[in-house]
């Protein structure tokens, strides 16, 4: 590793410190290409966000608590079926250290170890603390593998959430690494994500600042294919997923979101109960918001936890672009069965170069439950259609990650 890069790399952390990530992801990407000149930042980032403290999330304590048996039952909580009520009084926030994403080319790739993990960690700054599980394949020594973020649903924890989607079995088979964030029960009652409330809705913000922290840390830790990370989850998972995707294109190559709820659907426990049970009208983006990331929604057309239009909506959110070039001509449409005897409807839609931009699963029968999940785990459907497969082929199609400023 020469000077040059070296420092490079200081100047990177500097600006990680005082919140100029954008600046610090252009370091990082000069001095692996071999260009050390600070003055390219301003041109490389004339989006980068401004000075300035940012929300952050709650100073969590994790706590052991096992799954119940209904996913969004509040313990000693009223006869409803939201995970989501909570205290409206936010504790003070903190902006939350997102550390650019990168792998030292000068590494070689290490040889075959033949042993696989499911590890605890902890990923904490200033004061906040996520806890998680690491899955690393068997040829985790190996850089450049792929990461697949896993959010789990209300009442889940990573244990229970790798069971019921078998997603460690599908990263042996096919040797990626799988990051579980864990949401305590102090941050929420139920352990749900608190994706409808505002402070954690948006990038350098709350849940998804820690999220994509977490992710940064371990694309370092491990050497990451950085262009090959993606993120999903189940119920208020998914909807956490869909937000921190797209608060963070630059991390995220594409999301799953499964049984879940658009970005912004709520901004309140009060809109949350109403949207999960009667969406409102279809997406509407932000003036100035980036374009979406790539997207496979999946819901069944029987849940009665989060109503199956909301899929509608996070498709809609899955398929607006700025670009009126990259609209689709509309979607190819696919009929099956799974072995279980789940019938399912498949709508695939491609922009007009061809890339698949997003996949929409109805799951006729299906309730609120992960697809083809093992009943080891909570809140699954074993009679299919394979939800983890359909998200994983769906992740590995893409041409990979960029930054889209």
């Amino acid at each position: 590793m020469n000077s040059n890069f070296k420092t490079a790399m200081l100047e990177a952390t500097r600006l990680t410190r005082i919140g100029k990530l954008a600046d610090a992801t252009a370091a990082i990407r000069r001095a692996l290409s071999g260009r050390t000149d600070p003055g390219a930042a301003a041109a490389e980032n004339n989006h980068a966000p401004a000075d300035g403290a940012h929300n952050g999330p709650h100073i969590w304590d994790a706590a052991p608590v096992r799954p119940g048996s209904n996913e969004f039952a509040v313990p000693g909580g009223p006869d409803t079926q939201v995970g989501v009520a909570a205290a409206e009084a936010d504790a003070a926030h903190h902006t939350a250290e997102v550390r650019p994403a990168f792998r030292e080319a000068d590494v070689a790739p290490e040889p075959f170890d033949g042993v696989d993990d499911f590890a605890d960690g902890v990923y904490k700054h200033a004061l906040q603390t996520l806890h998680y599980k690491l899955y690393s394949p068997p040829n985790h020594a190996q850089h450049g593998l792929a990461l697949v973020v896993m959010l789990h649903g209300c009442t889940q924890d990573p244990d229970d959430f790798a069971a019921g989607t078998r997603m460690n079995e599908r990263a042996r088979e096919q040797g990626f690494f799988v990051l579980y964030p864990a949401q305590p029960a102090g941050a929420n009652p139920s352990k749900c994500w608190n994706w409808f409330k505002p402070v954690h809705q948006h990038r350098d913000s709350g849940e998804p600042a820690m999220i994509a922290g977490a992710t940064l840390e371990i694309i370092r830790e491990h050497g990451i294919d950085a262009s090959r990370v993606y993120i999903a989850g189940l119920s208020a998972g998914g909807a956490m997923a869909t937000i921190v995707a797209n608060a963070y294109p630059d991390i995220f190559a594409a999301a799953g979101v499964h049984s879940g709820l658009v970005r912004g659907a709520a901004s309140n426990v009060i809109d949350a109960l109403s949207v999960m049970k009667r969406p409102r009208s279809l997406f509407s983006p932000s003036a100035g918001e980036h374009p979406p990331v790539p997207t496979i929604i999946i819901h069944g057309d029987e849940d009665q936890t989060v109503h199956p239009q909301n899929s509608e909506q996070v498709l809609a959110a899955a398929l607006h672009t700025s670009n009126a070039t990259a609209t689709t001509a509309g979607p190819q449409i696919e009929q099956g069965e799974s072995r279980g005897g789940r019938k399912f409807t498949r709508s695939v839609y491609r922009d007009t170069a061809g890339n698949v931009q997003a996949e929409h699963w109805l799951i006729h029968g299906g309730g609120h439950a992960w697809a083809g999940g093992d009943t080891a785990g909570s809140h699954t459907d074993a009679s299919g259609p394979d939800a983890s497969r359909a998200i994983l082929d769906f992740f590995f199609a893409q041409p990979g990650s960029q930054l889209r400023n």
